[in-house]
Parts: structure tokens; C-alpha cells; sequence
């Protein structure tokens, strides 16, 4: 049976190495090693977000072409929240593989390995997949409240913006002299003329740092400090 493995990785979660690109292919290769299947691709979504749909990213649409021109029998993947946004999401998606011939196999899903070639597999993905989306939305919950308690208390929601620090009370803004002034030098190149990503360059040329420390700027860090 022939196998496309399927791997992604979000921004913030490529530096942590259970969940990076290179721990999942080494797994997705394994699993495909031990079931016997001939793994003809592996594609990656790299810096993409699990909220995007998979028609969306650029190697989910190549995944789904590969799949319409009967490229392979199987897709396989390490973990459920790698390809879909939420149990409807996949439960349509490998319904419609399904028609196509092709099975969906995932490596680790609650510590267990299932695919769909079998009822038992596909039943278990229905019951975890909506297990794993009741998890989300207790999480978002969870965070709503927490969110309303600091509201009620009067601290600050969101992240700090560039150009102020958090005071002492943890919910006013006091402007930071050394990044306003870089405010005001981002605001002359705009006005100068300059496009965003050349704002950024000169930044990351002249070492200036992030507000979260980062020695790279990229247009829209920019594009958001002269919106505000």
C-alpha cells in the first residue's frame, strides 16, 4: 500500500522537539515501516497554523492533489490536531477519502495508533476526535474565565505593544523612551517613502530587537506599529 506521511508545525511549536518537523517524519517513517507501507512522499506544512483548513496551507493542497490523482492508498500523520481544525472537520475529510479508496492513519492518537481500513478504526476516530474537541473548547472556557477575572480586576488583556512597558500594577502602559524613538524612526522611513519590508530590514540590520526579543523583523511587526 502506498503512503503519503503528512507533518506540521506551528511557529511557536517548531522549537519544542516533540512536536517539530523533523521528530514527526522520523515517527510517521517508522510507523509506515512497521505496517508495511511504501511511503512515496512526505509533506510539510512548516510555520502553519492548526486553525487553517487543510485546503488552505500550501502543503495541505498538495496533499489533497496528490490524493485526487491516486498517488497513494493511505495518508498517515503522527497526531489528529496536525491536519484537522476539528472533529468535523476530519470526520468529512476521511469520509470523502474514503470514496476515494484511501485510509487515514494516525501514529499517536491518545497513545494508540488507529486507521481507518477497519470499523473498529474508524469508530475509535469519531469517539476521540470528539473527545479531542471537547478538550478545546473546556480549554477555551477555562481561558474566557480567566480572561473575565483579570477584566474584573483591572489588569491588562494581550500582549504588551512595542513601544511601552506594563507598570508595576500589571495593567497600565508606560511608554519605553528607547522604542518610542524607534517608533518615531520607523514613522520618518514610512513617511520617507520606505516599503514595510525595507522598515524591517534596516531594523534587523542595525540589531534593534523585538519586542519579544527577536533579532528578525518582518513586515507586518511594522505594518502593526504604524496602524497604531
Amino acid at each position: 500500500m502506498r503512503a503519503i506521511g503528512y507533518t506540521r508545525c506551528s511557529t511557536n511549536e517548531q522549537a519544542d522537539s516533540g512536536l517539530g518537523l523533523d521528530a514527526q517524519a522520523e515517527r510517521v517513517r517508522a510507523y509506515c515501516t512497521l505496517k508495511g507501507l511504501r511511503m512515496v512522499d512526505l509533506i510539510t506544512d512548516a510555520g502553519v497554523s492548526g486553525g487553517k483548513a487543510l485546503a488552505s496551507r500550501d502543503g495541505g493542497r498538495a496533499l489533497l492533489d496528490a490524493l485526487k490523482s491516486k498517488r497513494a492508498d493511505a495518508v498517515v500523520m503522527l497526531k489528529l490536531d496536525r491536519m484537522f481544525r476539528n472533529a468535523g472537520d476530519c470526520l468529512t475529510t476521511v469520509e470523502q477519502w474514503e470514496r476515494q479508496g484511501v485510509s487515514l492513519h494516525i501514529a499517536d492518537l491518545g497513545g494508540n495508533a488507529i486507521d481507518t481500513t477497519s470499523a473498529a478504526g474508524r469508530f475509535m476516530l469519531v469517539v476521540l476526535a470528539g473527545a479531542a474537541e471537547m478538550e478545546r473548547n473546556l480549554t477555551r472556557e477555562r481561558t474566557r474565565s480567566a480572561l473575565a477575572v483579570k477584566r474584573a480586576n483591572g489588569q491588562r488583556i494581550g500582549t504588551v505593544p512595542y513601544g511601552f512597558d506594563l507598570a508595576d500594577d500589571r495593567s497600565t502602559l508606560i511608554p519605553n523612551d528607547a522604542e518610542q524613538a524607534v517608533i518615531e524612526e520607523i514613522r520618518a522611513m514610512r513617511k520617507g517613502g520606505s516599503k514595510l519590508q525595507e522598515i524591517a530590514d534596516t531594523l534587523t540590520d542595525r540589531g534593534v530587537l523585538t519586542k519579544t526579543g527577536r533579532a528578525k523583523w518582518g513586515h507586518p511587526a511594522v505594518a502593526r506599529i504604524l496602524k497604531r
